[in-house]
């Protein structure tokens, strides 16, 4: 706990039997109360690690219900657990649990409502191991998002992420798309509410065993993400209304 708030790091899981351990031993546990893992139909032992490793809380779905569908999972069951401070971190060892903390004080001290873990910031994403192409389109799709959306952010395609509980009780999340493109839905919806949104330097690292979608996956990701940037304005115009964008009336987490 931090300030008497609960924090939770939640797993969005497929796969990652092989560096499930590795990610699990770096979670700093002297703040972390509880660890919830949601396994999205793996093809691997994904589920026996998790629970060889003792984690608490411990998620199959029946069915795949893709990237997007799996958070919506991850962040009802977070909120259900009595979650203040809610973390996602990738079991595939992409990100370091070792930001948890620089994630997660920031929150419970009413700084921000949400914290990002930026790759780009900093000089480290190339020499991680990122892609050119996807470099170059980190760069281009976060350049057109902030001119839509009114933001500063270095990056909006990183999978590390920290929200409130606040933050996740007020959006209007089953709206948002099962897939990849959740995430911008996601962080679009943050903006339009207002909510304050910070940044940390995060280590970039590819290797085999990390997941990573292909590059036609990266197309159909990046189209849905000049879509979410073009709704924002629109919206915030009244010229058109979207589901994604009703945080009033939109369908949020059941918890």
């Amino acid at each position: 706990m931090i300030k008497d708030k609960k924090i939770i790091v939640v797993m969005p899981a497929y796969n990652a039997e092989k560096t499930l351990e590795a990610t699990y031993k770096e979670i700093p546990f002297d703040i972390v109360d509880e660890v919830i893992l949601v396994d999205d139909v793996s093809s691997d032992d994904t589920v026996a690690k998790a629970k060889e490793l003792g984690i608490n809380r411990v998620i199959k779905h029946p069915k795949n219900r893709g990237y997007g569908g799996n958070q919506k999972t991850c962040y009802q069951e977070a909120l259900r657990a009595g979650g203040d401070v809610v973390i996602m971190l990738h079991p595939d060892y992409q990100y370091t649990p070792m930001l948890i903390e620089a994630m997660a004080y920031p929150i419970a001290n009413g700084l921000f409502h949400v914290m990002l873990g930026s790759r780009i910031l900093g000089t480290g994403a190339l020499k991680g191991g990122m892609p050119i192409y996807k470099y170059i389109a980190n760069r281009l799709l976060t350049f057109f998002q902030n001119l839509m959306m009114g933001q500063k952010l270095a990056e909006y395609h990183t999978g590390y992420r920290a929200f409130s509980r606040a933050t996740l009780t007020s959006l209007p999340l089953e709206e948002n798309s099962d897939d990849f493109v959740f995430d911008n839905e996601m962080l679009g919806q943050i903006a339009y509410a207002g909510h304050i949104i910070g940044e940390v330097t995060c280590p970039t690292k590819y290797f085999e065993e990390a997941s990573s979608i292909n590059f036609s996956r990266s197309v159909k990701y990046g189209l849905g993400v000049l879509r979410v940037s073009m709704l924002f304005p629109l919206n915030k115009l009244g010229i058109v209304k979207s589901r994604i964008f009703n945080l009033k009336g939109g369908k949020k987490l059941e918890f």
